[in-house]
């Protein structure tokens, strides 16, 4: 969905460019232009980073003082089912559109909310590559693998990480590094980064965090799944992009966080990799 800040600029902007043509334009919503916009308002809304609910909601489109001054049009025909004349097909078409909507409008799910049929299929081959389980935020997605996880019966192991401060943060000669201790570190959760804990089973579905071998489907978001587990390494097939049915080794690796919400750098040498089981909207696309 359209964050209502790039609505409101682009009013305000084509209201000082028009201005010149005409002092009137500063008065008219986008200087007069007609302006279209496309979207689905059931779609995910616009992410506010550490943001509470209003101000999630407060930042979509709807809740724009422009808003008011916009006319919804409707679209009713489903062009993708006019496409082509394979009758096969277009019921694919029509059955998927469907279902979306059924998805939409909450319409679909049973009472084990497929948590049955996922145990049922765990080992046969092939079966998760075309699916995942969709969640819009980290911390159910989170829920969501730890429950699985706990369901799964195979051989399990921890792989803890070795968390240090990087060698750039000790240029300041005040800084403390009482106050960035090792169980300080090891207890931070950052997005794209494995937790110091991992604990993994034979199975068990992943997701690679990090661009590893690109030429050979080790990409980051590439999907695989664990075949054994040794002390070094990890054994897994991958699922999902070219390169399926291929076993690869993923290593450990120093891993440097990205996101600026830290106010330090610190190196994290653990397996690039989370459980994967469930992931978000936005992860999927």
């Amino acid at each position: 969905m359209v964050h209502k800040h790039a609505f409101e600029t682009l009013d305000r902007t084509l209201k000082d460019i028009l201005r010149f043509v005409d002092p009137k334009n500063s008065n008219i919503p986008f200087g007069g232009k007609v302006v279209v916009f496309g979207g689905d308002f059931r779609q995910i809304l616009p992410v506010v980073s550490g943001g509470s609910r209003q101000n999630i909601v407060n930042a979509s489109l709807s809740s724009s003082y422009l808003w008011q001054q916009c006319k919804v049009h409707k679209l009713t025909k489903k062009m993708r089912l006019t496409v082509g004349s394979d009758s096969s097909a277009v019921d694919r078409i029509r059955g998927f559109s469907n279902w979306l909507l059924d998805i939409r409008e909450g319409n679909v799910g049973g009472p084990n909310d497929g948590e049955a049929i996922i145990l049922e299929n765990f080992n046969i081959a092939g079966y998760f590559q075309e699916r995942a389980i969709l969640a819009p935020k980290n911390e159910v997605v989170q829920e969501i693998n730890d429950r699985f996880l706990k369901l799964i019966t195979t051989e399990q192991k921890e792989y803890v990480s070795s968390d240090s401060l990087s060698q750039s943060e000790f240029v300041h000669d005040q800084f403390d590094t009482n106050l960035y201790s090792p169980d300080v570190l090891n207890g931070l959760k950052v997005s794209g980064m494995p937790n110091h804990n991992l604990i993994l089973k034979v199975g068990v579905l992943l997701m690679l965090l990090r661009n590893i071998d690109q030429k050979n489907g080790l990409c980051n978001d590439t999907k695989l799944q664990v075949k054994s587990l040794g002390k070094r390494v990890i054994e897994a097939v991958i699922i999902s992009g070219s390169n399926i049915g291929n076993r690869t080794f993923i290593p450990r690796m120093s891993l440097t966080p990205t996101e600026n919400k830290i106010p330090f750098k610190f190196q994290r040498r653990q397996f690039p990799l989370a459980v994967c089981f469930a992931m978000t909207i936005n992860k999927s696309q």
